[in-house]
């Protein structure tokens, strides 16, 4: 059963897509008031959300190694007004529900709005290839895998289902791979502690379907390649993690043990396990908001929303190595310095653990920007019905790649643990995210980099 704060958080969602979606399309089209991605091209009648105007360009000046919120075009925007607890309910219809409870939950916590920007577009062949697919991609009969797609694209600009609003998320275009010269991810003391946890790691994300200008699923069996290594602290130091996801079939996971110098198969390193030495605050499936097969859930579209979601939070990406925690990571929750909101519209997508199936969130949700697909935010319930974890992601225009990208972190707020997490930030780390549009010939850019025995020859030596 749904709280009343979850019902009363889906009131006023657009009339017009769940009509969409609960008549379906017999003819797929695009609009002539939309963008090829499916976006609404118009911005709203209030005005506060402007019309769609492509990908955003740096100013003069910007090449790879600068911080690139100085180069952004809208960089001296002010604040619009700040929401917090004595002020929550005149917001309340433009929230999720779980943001409202973190808001009240944890004093002094704050949301900063700016003036909305719709900053996010893709490559040429990214749309070119969303035309041709444009009617062709569908749903397998498992009812969850992709099939017959041209990628890199949109594959489902007007979704029918959630499934496939969830797959124009999980065949986002990244480009060929995104490199982490130095990440970490930040979880915040336990109660009455002082010490948080604070991880360093290098990690490599490599995506082949997207490394030419047109692939499919059938073209490139490998779906995602994930590489990971701890650099600090001492104890974690040589563990590392190398996973292999595909488009039809269970990923395989392999990590290595410096202290046994062996590389291990683990069968179930997906979904909710834990993520290893995260202190049980990092299910697997919650990586970039959400990876993995979306096979263990029934997804539905609730409809399309006004929401203030986290947008051009280019805070997240100061990796000036002068920046020190207390700079951005307060005691309860991240300084509202590093965050941004704005007035975006958004899908919200309702998941539902399947009948039989276990997870430790049985249900959740997801609010997808429609210029971009990626999850601006998402809500993880418990068993009870209760709001579990918040959680919100970047969408932030990355120059060098020619879209927006979700990689720049995860925020995470843990209402059960009272604990926050970070992840995928490069925040004082002296290194930016590289990300590769095309495969350059870097060693991670290639399919047997992630595996077994590659995992076994770059660790021993």
């Amino acid at each position: 059963m749904l709280s009343k704060a979850r019902v009363a958080g889906l009131k006023g969602l657009g009339v017009v897509a769940l009509l969409v979606c609960s008549a379906g399309i017999s003819s797929v089209v695009i609009a002539d008031d939309q963008v090829w991605t499916g976006a609404e091209r118009s911005g709203n009648k209030d005005g506060t959300i402007p019309e769609w105007g492509g990908m955003d360009k740096p100013l003069a000046g910007y090449s790879y190694g600068k911080f690139r919120g100085d180069y952004w075009s809208h960089k001296g925007d002010k604040p619009l007004f700040t929401i917090d607890s004595s002020n929550v309910e005149k917001y309340a219809d433009k929230l999720p529900p779980g943001e409202i409870a973190v808001m009240k939950a944890i004093p002094g916590y704050q949301m900063d709005v700016y003036p909305s920007h719709r900053d996010c577009g893709f490559p040429a062949n990214v749309e070119a290839n969303t035309k041709a697919t444009l009617g062709k991609s569908k749903i397998s009969a498992d009812g969850w895998s992709l099939q017959d797609a041209v990628l890199p694209s949109v594959p489902f600009p007007q979704p029918k289902s959630g499934i496939e609003a969830m797959w124009n998320f999980l065949a986002r275009y990244q480009g060929a791979g995104v490199i982490w010269p130095l990440g970490r991810t930040y979880v915040s003391p336990r109660p009455g502690g002082t010490e948080p946890l604070d991880l360093r790691y290098v990690q490599s994300y490599y995506m082949p379907w997207a490394e030419k200008s047109s692939s499919s699923p059938t073209q490139s069996p490998l779906f995602q390649g994930l590489y990971y290594a701890f650099v600090k602290p001492a104890a974690f130091e040589g563990q590392a993690l190398i996973q292999r996801y595909y488009w039809g079939k269970d990923a395989e996971s392999f990590y290595y043990f410096p202290g046994q110098r062996r590389v291990r198969r683990l069968p179930s390193y997906a979904y909710d396990s834990p993520l290893i030495g995260i202190e049980n605050q990092y299910p697997s499936d919650m990586i970039f908001m959400m990876i993995g097969n979306p096979d263990r859930f029934d997804w539905k579209i609730v409809g399309k929303k006004e929401m203030y979601v986290p947008y051009n939070a280019f805070g997240w990406m100061r990796f000036d190595s002068t920046m020190k925690n207390e700079d951005w990571a307060g005691p309860k929750f991240v300084k509202s310095e590093v965050r941004r909101y704005e007035l975006h519209r958004v899908w919200v997508i309702e998941a539902t653990v399947k009948a039989g199936i276990r997870h430790n969130a049985p249900h959740k949700f997801f609010y997808l920007d429609e210029d971009s697909w990626l999850p601006a935010l998402a809500e993880d319930y418990d068993a009870q019905g209760k709001i579990w974890k918040m959680k919100e992601g970047t969408v932030i225009p990355m120059w060098d790649l020619g879209a927006c990208s979700n990689t720049a972190g995860i925020y995470v707020n843990d209402l059960a643990s009272g604990r926050y997490l970070v992840d995928g930030v490069v925040i004082g780390l002296g290194k930016d995210i590289i990300n590769l549009p095309t495969n350059n010939g870097d060693k991670t850019l290639k399919d047997d980099f992630y595996t077994a025995e590659s995992l076994r020859a770059i660790s021993e030596r």
